[in-house]
């Protein structure tokens, strides 16, 4: 009897455990405990079973179904809802997922290089920021740095409510917009922090839509070549070779360790496939975008590849469209009294172009960087500077949300006349009265500083003595500008040109 008995606890614990081995609902970790599902829109819902799997989602009062494809991937969407919670949200094929906690209510995606990556530990008053991060229904989550060719399904993170202990190394930019958002809103807000420091622009598009076109060839042929000669194992034998050899003499620097290119922030298309595709999809708001510096050398080139970047992730997110809103490049490096050219200057404007796209919006922060620190601590200011653009856009609040922007020159004499929109209760200076920032050329496009006038709300007058007949002009043009004009309400003009002539990035691929 007793054979029997065991003979039929073990068939059970079997079957136990091949019903366990079998299971297959997967979900990315965006899907979790505490998580924030945005307010009044349709919510994206995904995963993967067993091929042909049957899948239920239930959500506070509504139940949806839907069957899994062939590869076993499935989708649908919850009923817009309002803010509020705490909701359970259950999803049920093979197996069943519940999460707790859930609010609804504003999300938003924090991406981009270092500056965004920056966190509050490491900002202004990061004591007392921290001290007074008590906000259970503000939550974080961020996506761990990982570079690859290979798209990834899922990452290892967690929602967290945000308190002084979770806050400190979370996204400053991130932290300090959705708390804007969360304080004036009083809804639930969700912060998704996919940054990594260093990254550039074309890490972050599918590679596919760099591949046969002029523009990148140089760029793809270089990255070819890395990815035909680098070799990791032989660049750590070296390393470590150098490194015993240091040990015994002591001379110079202690070596570096060489860094895997390959699975690095830079390589076209790793950070898609690393950081943004395992999010991509998830119901969102709007995206926040702090990045440039890393492409400042071929700015020409970013004027195609920012606006595709954004336009391709509009295109295979679900919805398609939302707000995307960026900081524009600090001021940086050493101040020059004299015009010049400027690698940075042209990034800003190549970021200024891709205001032409719907739904952007730029926080210009000419003043708030530091020469020699190419993170300037101040987030503060930037994070407000983007909750104006959200607030005014998305939210329909009254405030002043964008810099003066050139509109147009007209030549009177020897006088340049420019006009700008989105002067807000009219222009204005800081610092000292008279306008600084503005330098002027004639025909022989050899610019030289100018001065200038506030002649009406929108208007300026700019001139030069030994320049008679004004044909272009310029403003903030340089890495770290001398400027200092602004809106009234204290937003910085958005550095200008008026010309189009050749920059120093133009020909660089």
């Amino acid at each position: 009897m007793k054979s029997l008995v065991h003979a039929a606890f073990a068939l059970l614990i079997l079957a136990c455990s091949q019903s366990s081995a079998s299971a297959a609902l997967k979900m990315s970790s965006v899907f979790g405990d505490h998580m924030v599902l945005q307010q009044k829109q349709p919510v994206h819902i995904w995963g993967w079973t067993n091929p042909g799997q049957d899948v239920t989602v239930s959500f506070d009062s509504q139940t949806k179904s839907t069957k899994a494809d062939d590869s076993g991937r499935f989708a649908l969407n919850l009923d817009a809802v309002p803010a509020g919670g705490p909701y359970t949200l259950t999803v049920k094929a093979d197996e069943t997922k519940t999460f707790s906690d859930v609010l609804v209510g504003e999300v938003w995606l924090c991406s981009g290089q270092s500056n965004m990556q920056w966190n509050v530990g490491s900002a202004n008053d990061a004591d007392l920021e921290a001290m007074t991060a008590k906000y259970p229904n503000l939550r974080l989550i961020t996506v761990p740095q990982v570079g690859t060719q290979e798209v990834q399904t899922d990452f290892n993170g967690q929602w967290q409510a945000c308190t002084p202990e979770t806050v400190k190394d979370f996204s400053a930019v991130g932290y300090f917009f959705g708390r804007q958002l969360h304080q004036t809103l009083d809804v639930p807000v969700g912060l998704i922090d996919n940054s990594w420091g260093g990254s550039a622009c074309e890490a972050w598009v599918r590679k596919d839509l760099l591949e046969g076109k002029e523009l990148y060839e140089p760029l793809l042929k270089r990255w070819a070549d890395i990815e035909a000669n680098y070799n990791h194992e032989e660049a750590m034998a070296k390393y470590k070779a150098a490194v015993e050899k240091w040990n015994k003499d002591k001379k110079g620097n202690r070596p570096n360790p060489p860094r895997n290119q390959l699975v690095g922030q830079h390589r076209p298309a790793n950070l898609y496939n690393g950081v943004l595709k395992p999010v991509l999809g998830y119901t969102i708001k709007g995206c926040v975008w702090y990045q440039g510096e890393s492409n400042a050398s071929r700015a020409y080139q970013y004027r195609d590849l920012f606006p595709l970047m954004i336009q391709s992730w509009r295109d295979e997110w679900k919805p398609g469209n939302f707000s995307f809103y960026w900081v524009q490049l600090a001021d940086f490096r050493a101040e020059k009294t004299e015009p010049a050219d400027s690698d940075w200057a042209e990034l800003r404007e190549a970021q200024t172009m891709t205001l032409q796209l719907p739904n952007t919006g730029e926080a210009v922060i000419t003043d708030l960087g530091e020469a020699e620190d190419i993170h300037p601590k101040n987030k503060q200011d930037v994070a407000k500077r983007l909750a104006r653009w959200a607030l005014a856009k998305d939210y329909g609040i009254n405030v002043v949300y964008q810099s003066p922007l050139y509109r147009s020159m007209e030549v009177k004499g020897a006088k340049a006349v420019v006009k700008f929109d989105h002067v807000g209760s009219g222009l204005d200076t800081f610092d000292v009265r008279s306008p600084q920032g503005f330098v002027i050329a004639g025909e022989d496009g050899k610019f030289v500083n100018a001065m200038a006038k506030i002649v009406g709300n929108d208007t300026m007058e700019v001139w030069a003595d030994g320049v008679a007949a004004p044909m272009y002009v310029r403003y903030a043009w340089a890495d770290n500008p001398i400027c200092n004009v602004q809106n009234k309400e204290g937003l910085p003009m958005t550095p200008f040109r008026s010309d189009e002539l050749p920059g120093v990035t133009a020909e660089n691929r």
